[in-house]
């Protein structure tokens, strides 16, 4: 024993080292990024509310262990007690021993019990910063604040209590059966007189807090999940509520008798209490309930639950943001003339021909050019591009360190540390090889001039997952240029510097790296990145928002930066339907993430949000108000996919206000199935540029069709709004009842069975290639509806998809062409160029090479290029180099284009 209490001590030493080390560094880290506030206020927090639930709970135990001792120093059991005073444990049989001996038990089992309560200081900061939401529940009239920020608590203290109160009982029970065994015969008390009194007592507080637990269950009943409707039901409230408060009574008379007893000391009484407390749960709680739910509700279910019903629906809509939906009705026209089609020419130049899943294949295949660099995901977006707004695909190319060639840990932490640039392309338009046109592309990066940009590193992104060192002596490579690489040298305000050898100790401790304590690469100036995954820097700063999975790449003044939502989730909204685990949801802040200084700002969009105010108490210093937000960021706020997703499906439900039409499901809708590559799937959201109905500007918005429950023709669509004034707004238009508009899988079964289109696709399936169908696109256009899906061949041993033909619907005709113009042509009957209403004039864009224009030259120049490109692809091609031959290709077809531009002018 001796020996084993110094090595004790010295790992307990050591352990609390390395604590007090992360604490440190993670202080540092928090301050670097300006919220040092925020790890205060939760270090803090959580540390009062661990420590006092721990104490109270130890000092709590302890207490009525010393109640005990009296018991154990005159121990009845002289058997016992004569083999306990003849061994090495007869010395504990003294008062000072036996505290001891307490003491050691009972601050270890508080430690360990009380481990769930230690990460609840949230629940606790959340008491005192809620606030009334304004909106009351009918059952107990309490505000929904009440549910979300003071019941939790409450909920926890009588966990706690509970708790405690049962493991001491059972201690305290367990010593006095050991002092005092049950006789075999002449059973007449259980425990000595001074135990009856103890455990009376325990178990009379137990009580207490169970009828403190029987009123809080009242409240839960607003969380009933097994009724006609999630919530409180016609039995819940007629049959459960009078039956909790019928419980409660029982463990207060309970509680009281106990108390009693303590003069009585009978232990008939301590069984007795608790068996009829158990047999009138199980009557009350189980069998009144069944029966009412047998003979009263179900023969009369609408009449007895419609209340409830509307309850649900209310409840639902307000926690889900569906009350705000605007409903208007989409005039069908009888028809569209060609000419009035062409007059929407920002809609037609915006249709997404590209998707983002056969794109991304597209980017890693053409633009990855090193095997280091992928494009883990395309997002969309909308940018003014000379002087139009687009919408664009764009994509960031990022490192990733674990396919690298040599992945030394030179290269991984010190060499190879960020990614670079991005690729973007319009989502309509396509080269002479059927490959997305290109406006950010290359490396070093080159592009449109509204998109450019000066500060492409990427040293914080979605899959910077390791910790890195810059400003050391070893140069960073920045991008590969030939048979060399450019390398530069970090300038800016991320990472943390490394500084002495303590600083440098702590961090080689705290990454079990000890290359960090002895390379010669690292100086004290030398700066180290970590936590540089945008998942992981956003959970670690606010841990208590949610966030989007899918963040987006915007470029903004030449630099480019992460932005993705945050959203306010919560479980306890009174009546409201569940969804995914959660049954509320807001969106009420906008985070940014500096790609190149890894900086982080939590924008508010709407500071009345319950959830977020609360957390703006707590926090005060760690959100920035919308209005300084920069306007070339605040340009691309767009109504995140994620939450319009869940509340599309919400409301293909709970559009229904009705609580007799919602209870028959009379006019349920879905969202429909589509056929994407060969197989059916649901349709998702997708962003476009449109002009709403009745608007008057093409705006960026998100939206999502609706179809009858189990029928195929749509009934209405839903839009999100993401443009200027009109942001967040909802807005569901719904065809004239008794119309027919056909819905996606009715097109899809249209395009299957036109034999031109059917035969042309099952014959590039059989000529060893793959045919994919890129996602439906419906399109409303002045009173009717168009359709469009592209479609994506691929040769089976490639990854590069090309943009094969467009189909078109409309009304009753459905076409495939080479083009988009050419199908919206071909869907009125016409040929492109044969009529007078042809697709607006535009100046002749010209030829470009890498995003560059060609100069002026001859036809024999032309050729040449075009005779040495083809030569270079083949070379490329047999090499194996599938990003080069891409490339190439791209580069020839170009120079092809040019070619027909100069025939044409001759």
């Amino acid at each position: 024993m001796k020996r084993i209490f110094p090595l004790l001590i010295i790992f307990v030493v050591l352990m609390l080292a390395w604590l007090a080390a992360g604490s440190y560094l993670d202080w540092l880290w928090f301050s670097h990024l300006g919220f040092a506030s925020v790890y205060q206020t939760v270090l803090t927090s959580s540390w009062a509310v661990g420590l006092g639930s721990f104490l109270f709970f130890a000092i709590f135990l302890f207490c009525n262990l010393l109640y005990v001792q009296k018991s154990i120093l005159g121990m009845p059991n002289l058997v016992l007690r004569h083999l306990l005073m003849n061994t090495r444990f007869g010395d504990l049989l003294t008062p000072q021993r036996l505290r001891s001996v307490f003491l050691g038990l009972a601050l270890p089992l508080a430690w360990l019990t009380t481990v769930p309560f230690r990460n609840a200081w949230l629940t606790v900061r959340l008491f005192t910063a809620g606030a009334n939401t304004g909106v009351t529940e009918p059952i107990f009239n309490a505000d929904v604040g009440f549910y979300l920020f003071r019941l939790p608590l409450w909920e926890l203290i009588y966990q706690y209590l509970l708790l405690i109160f049962i493991v001491t009982l059972l201690v305290c029970g367990v010593l006095y059966l050991f002092i005092r065994p049950p006789q075999q015969l002449g059973l007449r008390t259980l425990f000595a007189t001074r135990g009856q009194f103890h455990l009376s007592r325990l178990l009379a507080g137990t009580l207490l807090v169970r009828a403190g637990g029987y009123r809080l269950q009242m409240y839960r009943l607003v969380y009933a999940p097994d009724g006609v409707v999630f919530g409180a039901g016609y039995t819940d409230v007629h049959a459960l509520l009078p039956a909790y408060w019928v419980m409660l009574l029982l463990a207060v008379v309970g509680a009281v008798i106990l108390i009693l007893n303590t003069k009585l000391k009978q232990s008939r009484l301590l069984t007795g209490s608790i068996v009829s407390i158990i047999l009138a749960s199980l009557v009350l709680n189980n069998l009144v309930p069944l029966a009412v739910q047998k003979f009263l509700v179900e023969p009369n279910e609408f009449v007895r639950e419609e209340p409830y019903l509307q309850y649900n629906i209310d409840f639902t809509q307000q926690a889900y943001g569906l009350k705000k939906i605007e409903e208007r009705e989409f005039p069908l026209n009888e028809a569209l003339q060609y000419e009035e089609l062409l007059a929407n020419e920002t809609t037609l130049d915006n249709i997404r021909l590209w998707d983002w899943r056969p794109l991304g294949q597209t980017f890693n295949q053409l633009q990855s050019l090193r095997q280091y660099y992928t494009f883990h995901d395309v997002d969309t977006d909308r940018y003014l591009i000379n002087g139009e707004q687009r919408q664009v695909m764009l994509a960031a190319r990022e490192m990733v360190t674990s396919q690298l060639a040599a992945p030394t840990w030179i290269n991984m932490h010190l060499a190879y540390t960020h990614g670079y640039g991005a690729v973007a392309s319009p989502v309509n338009e396509a080269t002479g090889q059927r490959l997305p046109k290109l406006f950010l592309h290359d490396l070093p990066i080159k592009g449109e001039s509204d998109l450019q940009v000066d500060v492409p590193q990427i040293y914080y992104g979605e899959l910077t997952d390791n910790y890195i060192f810059t400003n050391t002596k070893t140069k960073e490579f920045d991008y590969p240029m030939g048979e060399s690489n450019a390398v530069t040298s970090y300038d800016g305000e991320g990472g943390i510097p490394l500084g002495g050898p303590l600083r440098r100790l702590l961090f080689g401790l705290r990454f079990a790296d000890y290359r960090i304590l002895v390379s010669n690469e690292l100086t004290a100036a030398s700066r180290l990145h970590f936590k540089r995954n945008l998942a992981e820097r956003l959970h670690e700063l606010m841990p208590f928002l949610q966030y989007d999975e899918d963040p987006y790449l915007v470029v903004a003044d030449g630099r480019l930066f992460w932005m993705i939502d945050a959203y306010t989730v919560s479980n306890r909204y009174p009546y409201a339907q569940p969804y995914s685990n959660i049954n509320y949801i807001r969106n009420p802040v906008k985070v940014t993430v500096d790609a190149y200084h890894g900086t982080v700002h939590f924008y508010v969009f709407d500071a009345d949000e319950p959830l977020l105010a609360a957390y703006s108490k707590i926090f005060p210093t760690a959100f920035t108000p919308a209005a300084e937000m920069p306007p070339a960021l605040a340009e691309h706020v767009r109504y995140p996919e994620t939450l319009f997703k869940l509340q599309s499906e919400v409301y293909a439900t709970y559009h229904m206000d009705n609580s007799n039409v919602f209870y028959n499901k009379e006019d349920r809708w879905q969202v429909p199935q589509e056929k994407y590559g060969n197989e059916p799937i649901e349709v998702e959201p997708y962003y476009t540029i449109l002009r709403l109905p009745a608007e008057a500007e093409a705006e960026f918005i998100l939206m999502r069709p609706y179809t009858m429950y189990e029928r195929d023709n749509m009934v209405a669509w839903l839009a999100a709004r993401s443009d200027g004034e009109g942001y967040g707004q909802l807005v569901v238009y719904q065809f004239p009842k008794g119309e027919l508009v056909y819905g996606p899988a009715q097109i899809e079964a249209r395009i299957d069975q036109d034999t031109t289109i059917s035969q042309q696709l099952a014959l590039w399936n059989q000529q060893g290639s793959r045919v994919g169908r890129g996602n439906l696109l419906i399109l409303p256009v002045n009173g009717t509806i168009l359709y469009v899906e592209p479609i994506y061949l691929q040769a089976e041993q490639s990854e590069l998809p090309e943009l094969a033909r467009v189909i078109v619907a409309y009304g009753d005709r459905v076409v495939m062409e080479n083009t988009l113009e050419e199908a919206l042509a071909a869907v009125f009957g016409l040929q492109l160029g044969d009529s007078e209403p042809d697709l607006p004039e535009k100046p002749p864009e010209p030829p470009e090479t890498g995003g560059l224009p060609l100069p002026a030259a001859s036809l024999e120049t032309l050729i040449r290029q075009a005779a040495e490109l083809y030569q270079e692809a083949e070379m490329a091609l047999k090499a194996g180099s599938w990003a080069e031959y891409g490339r190439l290709q791209e580069e020839l077809g170009r120079v092809l284009e040019s070619l027909q531009e100069f025939s044409l002018q001759d």
